[in-house]
């Protein structure tokens, strides 16, 4: 490879890696990663009845894992 090559390759590949750290700054700087009500809208919307829900979908679930392991025949 050519020297004009690899000096390409380098300042397109600097330039791109800074416009992605810029990027990353804005997001940040202008709350684009905040979620403020995730954790309000989590406690408001949970109740007991969807959590024993998920627990009996859950233990379902391992059951079906724990008799497909018991009931395994190699062929």
């Amino acid at each position: 490879m050519s020297e004009n090559i690899v000096i390409l390759m380098i300042s397109v590949s600097t330039f791109l890696g800074a416009l992605g750290l810029l990027a990353l700054l804005w997001g940040v700087k202008t709350g684009q990663f905040d979620d403020q009500s995730k954790f309000i809208d989590g406690a408001r919307y949970d109740n007991e009845e969807d959590m024993r829900d998920a627990k009996m979908m859950e233990d379902k679930k391992r059951k079906r894992e724990e008799d497909r392991k018991k009931n395994y025949r190699p062929e």
